[in-house]
């Protein structure tokens, strides 16, 4: 893997960039800083961008090729979406990396260094950055929890009919149930001592 300082050309934004949402979030000043701070990475086939139980304060987006995402070195899901961001969390929480991601063919990202950032921008003197920047954080987490839960429906309802089973939405409706009984106390006997 090759890693190259990213040198943005004044007041343009490369095609392979003008469609990431994650750069919307900022103003151009802002953008700039972003850019500024980052890195081109320019991968072979099996690089590892990310490894699994490393810490590290970068995060990255797609700009070409496809990526591999790995827990336990195997294979859980691809990143093949330019302008896809990856390793976010890295932004939220400084835990060891929960999975490798492994160029699967020759991919070009371009990787944002978040400690930098603060740096160059300390939360309590520029707040906008900070809020712009986890705000677009929470809208990609939200985005990947909502096609996890998606995906998990998806493969409940598979395992379903594998088994047989009626999905919950075309099986018959459930017999009415009548009102659960008033309970009333029950007296159990006293011994008497013999």
């Amino acid at each position: 893997m090759k890693e190259f300082a990213y040198i943005p050309e004044e007041g343009e934004l490369p095609a392979s960039l003008q469609a990431v949402p994650f750069l919307n979030a900022f103003n151009e000043e802002q953008l700039d800083d972003v850019l500024n701070s980052s890195s081109l990475l320019q991968c072979d086939v099996g690089d590892h961008i990310i490894r699994e139980g490393s810490i590290d304060s970068r995060f990255y987006i797609l700009l070409s090729g496809a990526l591999d995402v790995c827990i336990g070195g195997k294979k859980v899901t691809s990143i093949s979406r330019s302008g896809d961001v990856f390793g976010e969390l890295a932004l939220v929480n400084h835990d060891r990396r929960l999975a490798s991601v492994v160029a699967a063919e020759p991919s070009v990202c371009l990787a944002v260094d978040q400690k930098f950032l603060q740096d160059i921008h300390p939360r309590d003197e520029d707040p906008a950055f900070h809020a712009a920047l986890y705000e677009f954080v929470a809208r990609l987490v939200v985005k990947k929890l909502d096609a996890t839960s998606r995906r998990l429906a998806e493969v409940e309802r598979e395992l379903r009919e594998l088994r047989g089973e009626a999905s919950p939405v075309t099986e018959a409706p459930a017999a009415p149930q009548r009102a659960p009984k008033a309970k009333t106390a029950r007296v159990a006997p006293r011994r008497q001592a013999s």
